[in-house]
């Protein structure tokens, strides 16, 4: 593994940081309207970044073909996102701000993020909002008809905006019908149930993929004038996780096998409030929404005999007394107790577990609680005093606060009780870590174009906004602004050249030729073999050593050896693996898992290389060997202030890639410990 200073140049603009977006569209080439419906764009992921850049490209006049594994774009990921997403606009009179805003993300993101990128999302952040608006999702509103925000974690305001516990389903339904008017229009071709299985490269130039359809099989070829990738993150190389069970790295990792260059792959989110894992046979995990930190406090037994007897379920939760009950976030971080960012929230947990103070009763005796009862009891005391009651029983209050709490979190509340038949009204939510986003991805220049000229990235596919730690309700405002409020000005500057000759590139170009020769050969080796053992198998396997050794915490032992781990069942996964059916038979379920994991097995151990080269700990990275007395993150801003990037040369293994460092520079913002004390 080399080193050396990135040789890519990330176009950050000079100037004042306030200045640097707006001074810099002036200076983006145009293309004029009659030009435009000439010129083609591949889009790959219709979540909301994918989605948003079709809607808004196609309105623009550009024809875009856009592709998803899913049936309908309303399928897409995004759809699961719950609490919220962020904007600056300061309607609580909170003393929020732009800079606020900014400052929240380079800091939540523990100073591993490109300052420019960040404040240009924070600026973007109020468009967001106002475009959703006009195009109909229905926002929580308070009660003088105003837009309603909650806080989420690693800020002091209230700046996040939601549609109940549902806002990423709105947002993507507002998306998909701004999509629909387009290819109603005939602007937008959607190829469902296709997947992208190779970028096509033609002298250095994205210029097209190569993709297969999931139900009839057959290899496609599709050329254009620039490839957008917005094909989401890499969650499920872990097998367990938030993500749906489809969520793939397969888009992301043919760019990169390509020459497209990876960026901070170690930087995987663990989100706080996931339900726990109960046995062998499940498959993913469910996410509470975070936005349940505002009125739920975060707690276990004190005495280790009251978390034993819990577990054994002769003790029920609300028999245990206040003062019995370490609310340990509340403990540890006064100034913002319960709503401290992901990754300090999960690792207190851990810890609070590895010392036996876990309350579920699985295997690995890991659980915490998440309880309502205190803001159940404040908002029925509120509402009794609203509604002139001046004599009023506890059962009243009780239920007064569970209409407030059923109107701003009921759809979770009533998913929680399906999924584990316990009421979250009347007993605590267990709650416990686990695998969310990953702010790593393909590295990409301020113009959100990766290292191949013409592929673009964005919203969680790229690495560009969220550091070492994302913010909660970060990641709908990224891909939005993405792909309604930056790509539209920064991808014409590109498309420009093709104006005078916009002829799309034949796809009977040999580079078509050789990448569908690729494809069609990888697939015959899973049929060709002759192994007995499924893919999930493989998966699973790769998902315990991730999360052993590359999990909440690393080390430098844990890390060499999920390494060696992760080569030896790479080479066990060729030999043995048994994908059932013929080539012929077109749809192969199983085709498409094995194609998704081998590259997962690939990239495994790209991430664990990424964590042992970065002998510091920060954010959602945390190395045992570097942290303070406290159990706090320590950071080496001398040797590490900057974004690991990670370059594969065609047909070398993943040991031998070259380690490329773009340095963080910030001129705007104080670099400083981060403490959320």
């Amino acid at each position: 593994m080399s080193h050396n200073y990135l040789k890519l140049n990330s176009k950050i603009p000079q100037g004042s940081i306030k200045d640097k977006w707006e001074n810099y569209k002036s200076t983006l080439k145009l293309v004029s309207p009659n030009n435009r419906s000439n010129i083609e764009i591949i889009v790959v992921g219709t979540g909301l970044s994918g989605g948003s850049a079709c809607a808004s490209l196609s309105e623009l006049g550009y024809n875009v073909k856009a592709f998803c594994y899913q049936d309908s774009p309303r399928r897409a990921h995004s759809v699961a996102a719950q609490g919220g997403i962020n904007a600056s606009k300061n309607y609580k009179g909170d003393n929020d701000s732009v800079y606020q805003l900014f400052y929240d993300t380079i800091k939540g993101g523990d100073y591993r993020s490109r300052e420019a990128n960040v404040y240009r999302l924070s600026e973007i952040s109020s468009n967001i909002i106002d475009q959703c608006v006009a195009q109909g999702v229905p926002f929580a509103r308070d009660y003088a008809g105003y837009l309603e925000t909650r806080s989420f974690g690693g800020t002091k305001v209230s700046r996040t905006f939601y549609a109940k516990g549902q806002t990423g389903q709105q947002l993507l339904l507002s998306c998909y019908s701004a999509m629909s008017r387009q290819i109603g229009k005939g602007r937008i071709k959607m190829y469902n149930r296709h997947e992208m299985l190779d970028l096509v490269v033609i002298e250095g130039v994205a210029r097209g993929i190569i993709a297969r359809n999931l139900i009839s099989g057959e290899i496609e070829r599709h050329a254009a004038h620039a490839v957008i990738i917005a094909s989401g993150g890499y969650g499920n190389v872990f097998f367990l996780s938030t993500n749906a069970m489809g969520s793939n790295a397969s888009a992301i990792w043919k760019v990169h096998n390509k020459g497209g260059f990876f960026a901070n792959p170690c930087f995987t989110q663990i989100h706080p409030t996931c339900i726990p894992l109960q046995g062998d046979y499940q498959s993913k995990l469910t996410l509470m929404s975070e936005s349940l930190r505002n009125d739920g406090r975060i707690w276990v037994p004190k005495k280790l005999e009251d978390a034993f007897l819990i577990r054994k379920e002769t003790k029920k939760p609300e028999e245990i007394n206040d003062e019995d009950r370490d609310f340990y976030l509340e403990r540890r971080y006064p100034s913002f107790g319960n709503l401290v960012p992901r990754d300090v929230a999960s690792r207190a947990a851990k810890e609070r577990c590895d010392k036996g103070f876990g309350i579920e009763n699985n295997e690995t005796k890991e659980g915490v609680f998440l309880d309502f009862s205190s803001a159940i009891y404040k908002y029925g005391q509120e509402k009794a005093n609203e509604i002139g009651i001046k004599k009023y029983n506890d059962i009243d209050i009780v239920n007064l606060g569970e209409k407030i709490m059923e109107s701003k979190y009921g759809n979770l509340f009533h998913m929680y009780e399906k999924i584990t038949n316990k009421n979250p009204y009347k007993t605590p939510m267990k709650i416990y870590p686990a695998v969310h986003y990953t702010m790593g991805g393909l590295w990409v220049d301020y113009n959100l174009m990766s290292s191949i000229p013409g592929c673009y990235v964005i919203g969680e596919a790229n690495f560009s906004d969220h550091g070492a730690n994302r913010l909660g309700a970060s990641a709908l405002m990224q891909g939005l602004a993405d792909g309604y409020f930056i790509l539209p000005y920064t991808i014409p500057d590109y498309l420009s050249r093709y104006v005078k000759d916009p002829k799309k590139i034949s796809i009977t170009h040999e580079e078509f030729e050789k990448s569908e020769i690729n494809v069609k050969n990888r697939i015959k080796k899973f049929f060709v073999n002759k192994g007995k053992i499924p893919v999930d198998f493989f998966h699973k396997k790769l998902g315990s050593i991730m999360w052993e050794y590359v999990g909440m915490s690393r080390n430098h032992v844990k890390l060499s050896k999920a390494i060696k781990k992760i080569q030896e069942l790479r080479n066990n996964f060729w030999e043995n693996v048994f994908v059932p059916g013929k080539i012929e038979d077109g749809l192969n379920y199983e085709l498409e898992k094995a194609g998704r994991v081998a590259d997962f097995l690939e990239l495994g151990e790209l991430m664990a290389m990424d964590a042992l080269q970065r002998k510091e700990s920060c954010g959602s990275h945390f190395r045992e060997e570097y942290q303070t007395e406290e159990g706090e993150t320590l950071r080496d801003d001398v040797n590490y202030k900057y974004v690991s990037v990670w370059e594969k040369e065609e047909n070398k293994s993943i040991s031998d890639e070259i380690m490329h460092k773009e340095n963080l520079n910030f001129t705007f913002v104080k670099v400083q410990s981060r403490s959320y004390k």
